[in-house]
C-alpha cells in the first residue's frame, strides 16, 4: 500500500464528533484560555470525557455523533443532565467563583460552618451559567457550583440597539431589559461598540462571561449583595430570551443567540 492510500484511510477513518469528545481523543487541539482568566486547579474534564459512558439519550446522541453544537441539544428538547454534554459541546468554557461565603450556626452539637459559593461560567462568545451551592468544604462545594452553573447555561443574545452606534452587528443587548433578584433591580441597555461595560464589578463579570461587551445599565434596591446583583444581571440575560422580537427587527438590530456563527 502505498503512503498516499495509507494518508486517505487514516482521514477516513477520523470519526465526526462533537468539538469536546475531538480534543478529549486527540483529534483536534485544546482551546487557549482568554488572557488574563485563571487556571484553576481540579478534574481534567477531557479525560472524564474519555471515560464518559452516557446515562441519558441526549448523552448517546452526542457521542455518537448525531449532535454537533448546544444549540441542536436544545432543539431536540431533551432536559440536559450530565454535565459532559456541555464539556463535550462547549470545551472553551470558563468558570469564576465571584463569592465564597462561610455560615455559622450554632446547633445542639456545637458549632456548624457550612460555605456558601456563588460561581459563573461562560466561553466570552454567547454562554453563560449561573448557580450557587452550600456545602462543608471549599473546594468541593466551588466544583459542585461550577457543574451546577454548567447545568443551568443559557444562550444569550447580543445585537446593536444603541442609536449611538452606527449601522452593522455589536456586542451589546439589543434592547432595554431588567432583571430582579431579592430587592436588587438590574436594568441593562444596549450601548455603542466601544463604550464597555458601564456596571458593577459582580455585573461586569457576569456580562463577561457571556461576551457582552458594551452596555449601560442602573440598579436599585440592595445592589451591594454580591449573590442578589449577579442573580439579578443573570435574570436579565434570561429575560432577553423570553423577549418576542419581529424579524424585521432582529435584522435592524443585527441580533445573534448564543454563539456567533454557530
Amino acid at each position: 500500500m502505498s503512503e498516499e492510500e495509507i494518508e486517505q484511510t487514516e482521514e477516513e477513518e477520523i470519526p465526526t464528533l462533537a468539538t469536546g469528545l475531538a480534543i478529549a481523543f486527540g483529534y483536534a487541539d485544546a482551546p487557549e484560555p482568554e488572557s488574563g482568566a485563571r487556571r484553576r486547579g481540579g478534574p481534567d474534564r477531557f479525560a472524564e470525557l474519555r471515560q464518559w459512558t452516557p446515562k441519558t439519550r441526549l448523552g448517546r446522541m452526542v457521542l455518537d455523533g448525531e449532535i454537533m453544537t448546544y444549540q441542536q441539544a436544545l432543539a431536540t428538547g431533551l432536559p440536559i443532565r450530565e454535565v459532559e454534554i456541555i464539556d463535550a459541546l462547549i470545551p472553551n468554557l470558563e468558570e469564576d467563583v465571584l463569592a465564597v461565603n462561610m455560615i455559622q450556626r450554632m446547633t445542639d452539637s456545637g458549632r456548624r460552618v457550612r460555605f456558601n459559593v456563588l460561581c459563573v461560567v461562560g466561553n466570552h462568545d454567547g454562554y453563560v451559567g449561573l448557580a450557587i451551592c452550600k456545602g462543608k468544604e471549599v473546594a468541593s462545594t466551588i466544583q459542585k457550583a461550577i457543574t451546577k452553573a454548567k447545568l443551568d447555561l443559557i444562550p444569550v443574545m447580543r445585537g446593536n440597539g444603541s442609536w449611538e452606534s452606527g449601522q452593522g452587528p455589536g456586542k451589546s443587548v439589543p434592547i432595554k431589559v431588567t432583571g430582579r433578584s431579592g430587592s436588587t433591580r438590574v436594568t441593562l441597555m444596549p450601548a455603542p461598540a466601544g463604550k464597555g461595560l458601564v456596571i458593577g464589578d459582580t455585573g461586569r463579570r457576569v456580562l463577561n462571561k457571556a461576551g457582552v461587551t458594551d452596555v449601560w445599565s442602573s440598579t436599585a434596591g440592595q445592589t451591594r449583595t454580591t449573590i442578589n446583583f449577579a442573580q439579578a444581571t443573570f435574570n436579565a440575560l434570561k429575560q432577553l430570551n423570553r423577549t418576542r422580537i419581529g424579524d424585521q427587527d432582529k435584522l435592524r438590530l443585527h441580533i445573534t443567540r448564543g454563539e456567533v456563527g454557530a
